[in-house]
């Protein structure tokens, strides 16, 4: 009987770890900080028990799989790839350098931990069933890349995911399309489709679109399948750069079709607990590891940051643009003397918005700010999650964003500042030539009197003046009045408490069911005229009830409300339920 209750017991702890329940939340502390005082609360026991149960089945698989380094060695010489035979090996030398850039010289097991206990799987609750679950603070940089790609796929490519065998291409048209917001119903294959895509086309781009290396860790052929599952579904012992390369294998694929089909035959290796590890060493190889190192200001720093696993900015940018640069601006600044920093030299598919810049920690270029997609990564201190629209046109500009993005890519390009937002006197005079700024000689004076031009007062100057005078005065006062949703998607478990959520009862009581998060938000822009007749319209527009434009809902605030703000300059948003978290 009691062997019989530990069976079930062992069962039940095997569908629990197998991350088809729901998330733990993000800690904000390493693993080995993480205790169990007198003062937890319901919620946090509730996760603390899963996790102990977890641990609990995963180290009863585990048994069966061997440790030692001589043991590794046995099953490296009996093994087998996942998803299909054989594959390159790395040399010893290329493992360390592989392993070294990622983790560091020193690595805690808290880190390791977190970076092999993460799978590519979408989240079985209907409500965000298009989103890739995160269970670790720390890959999540990993996830949020991939997933804002998948929605690229799910959102304005539905014919191509919903074939056998889609062409791979990307389409550079932004025909009027509104897509779905039907997430639940789309199906299981679609998603998969859309996810291999998703990765077949970010390691194309990381070995710039020459060449895909898809990397794969290995199995014992002496284990049968069973086991071999549950050695895939507890992880692989990565600890050293030793282990790394007694089971890491590759392959490297020179046509999309090839690397699709290689990808989608490998896919549950990439859904396991090593799968964002798995995809993150296949960008690298992809890229190239000295390639890689070149793209860096300073590669003597780990990929993954200390104390807490996260990912760089690096990481993200590698699976956003190709390149593994540290900086979110765009081109590179150079400040003399072969002295330079390196940002994003290109326009992408899917772009990047952060918190640090509304904190004027840093300036994010157009490249990444305007991407071909209305899909952004949204990264805060310490968390990467996802905004997107489902129509294209939010992006769309009128005649006055046109002219204050050519003005602006022409200022940022040579700011030297580190994103400060000014420039020498002699640039602005480049700007001026390049852009076609015409303004009266004693306002180009007034600009030029401090010796250096700061962009908000310059561009508060070509806001004030009329067209005939060089400006690019409104008068009808309506230029970049819109009104369009976005949604926000948070792969982290959260609670949902006042959004009608489900809660599950514990000892003590019950508790929210904690899951990813997505979040409808309306999103309002007032026109871009001075602060003077915008408060002078909000107080004239207050009566008018005929137009949407000017009735938008009741504003309210949230850290990702700065985000968008940073797209958007002074947009109000509203939601209904928990405010959306970027932590």
């Amino acid at each position: 009987m009691a062997n019989h209750q530990d069976d079930e017991d062992l069962e039940l702890a095997l569908k629990m770890s197998m991350q088809y329940n729901p998330p733990e939340a993000k800690r904000s502390k390493p693993i080995e900080e993480t205790g169990s005082g007198s003062g937890e609360s319901p919620e946090a026991k509730t996760r603390r028990l899963q996790r102990e149960i977890m641990a609990a089945a995963a180290e009863k698989r585990m048994l069966s799989f061997p440790k030692s380094p001589r043991a590794l060695a046995s099953v490296a010489d009996s093994c087998k790839g996942i998803g299909s035979g054989g594959g390159l090996e790395l040399s010893p030398q290329e493992s360390n350098q592989l392993f070294t850039m990622v983790f560091g010289n020193e690595v805690s097991k808290s880190i390791l931990a977190q970076w092999t206990n993460q799978g590519i799987r979408f989240s079985p609750h209907p409500e965000t069933t298009i989103g890739l679950v995160q269970h670790e603070g720390g890959p999540c940089g990993v996830l949020a890349a991939l997933q804002a790609f998948v929605l690229k796929y799910l959102l304005y490519f539905p014919d191509d995911i919903g074939k056998d065998s889609p062409s791979l291409g990307v389409k550079t048209s932004k025909n009027p399309y509104v897509a779905s917001d039907s997430f639940s119903s789309i199906p299981e294959e679609a998603k998969t489709r859309a996810l291999v895509r998703s990765m077949c086309e970010i390691l194309f781009m990381c070995g710039n679109n020459n060449r895909a290396v898809v990397a794969s860790f290995l199995y014992s052929e002496d284990l049968n399948t069973n086991q071999k599952d549950e050695v895939m579904a507890a992880g692989l012992p990565i600890e050293s750069a030793s282990d790394l390369q007694k089971i890491l294998r590759f392959e490297t694929f020179t046509t999309q079709s090839s690397a699709l089909s290689k990808i989608a035959g490998a896919i549950t290796a990439f859904q396991s607990r090593v799968g964002a590890l798995l995809f993150l060493i296949s960008a690298l190889l992809s890229r190239g590891l000295d390639t890689v190192q070149n793209d860096r200001d300073d590669p003597n720093l780990p990929l993954v940051t200390a104390p807490f696993g996260h990912a760089s900015q690096e990481i993200v940018n590698l699976l956003l643009c190709g390149e593994a640069v540290p900086n979110v601006f765009d081109g590179r600044m150079d400040f003399g003397g072969g002295m330079f920093l390196k940002g994003i030299s290109k326009n992408v598919e899917v772009g990047f918005l952060t918190l640090l810049e509304s904190l004027n920690f840093c300036k994010v270029g157009q490249n990444l700010k305007s991407p071909k997609w209305p899909i952004w990564v949204v990264g805060s201190e310490s968390h990467y999650t996802v905004l997107f629209a489902l129509d294209p046109a939010v992006q769309e500009e009128n005649e006055l964003e046109l002219r204050e993005s050519q003005i602006r890519r022409a200022f940022d390009a040579r700011d030297q500042s580190g994103g400060g937002g000014f420039i020498s006197v002699e640039a602005f005079h480049q700007v001026v030539q390049e852009t076609n700024i015409r303004l009266p000689n004693e306002k180009m004076n007034e600009i030029c009197a401090m010796g250096f031009i700061v962009w908000s007062e310059l561009w508060q100057v070509i806001l004030e003046l009329d067209r005939n005078l060089g400006g690019i005065k409104d008068s009808s006062g309506m230029m970049g009045k819109k009104v369009f949703d976005v949604y926000h998607f948070n792969g982290i478990a959260k609670s949902d408490i006042n959004g009608g959520g489900q809660a599950m009862a514990v000892e003590g009581g019950t508790v929210p069911v904690q899951r990813p998060r997505l979040t409808k938000l309306n999103v309002s822009v007032p026109p871009k005229w001075t602060p003077e007749e915008y408060m002078t319209c909000a107080t004239s527009s207050s009566s008018d009830k005929d137009s949407e434009v000017n009735q938008p809902k009741p504003a309210q605030h949230a850290p990702l409300v700065d985000c968008i703000r940073t797209r958007w300059s002074r947009a109000t948003c509203s939601w209904a339920g928990d405010p959306p978290s970027i932590v």
